[in-house]
């Protein structure tokens, strides 16, 4: 493998890049917003993992969390922001693009 090719994976968005950011930023894509309870039966993941890992992505304006009461329970809900968007379609992109270099393309 090329220092080139090295250098392309080592440039990716490591914020999304990480396994569990990864599930939930492709979990968000795909939806309006999901809430905590979703999030957490499609991820797999645990509580506090799943709201370590929200936090982070919510941090660097990826994501936007709400609570509120639904029925006099709470509710959490995550959506995309623009910003989360845009750095989700160019994490694949980029990672498209490395993906057929490997491969020879």
């Amino acid at each position: 493998m090329s220092n080139e090719k090295l250098r392309d994976l080592a440039e990716v968005d490591r914020l999304i890049h990480e396994p569990a950011r990864l599930v939930i930023s492709t979990i968000l894509y795909t939806v309006k917003e999901a809430d905590f309870t979703y999030l957490l039966h499609e991820s797999g993941l645990t509580r506090g993992n799943l709201s370590s890992h929200l936090t982070k992505l919510e941090e660097a304006g990826y994501i936007e969390i709400r609570k509120l009461f639904k029925d006099k329970k709470p509710q959490t809900l995550c959506s995309m922001t623009e910003k989360g968007r845009g750095a989700f379609e160019a994490y694949r992109a980029q990672f498209n693009r490395i993906m057929k270099k490997l491969n020879g393309g």
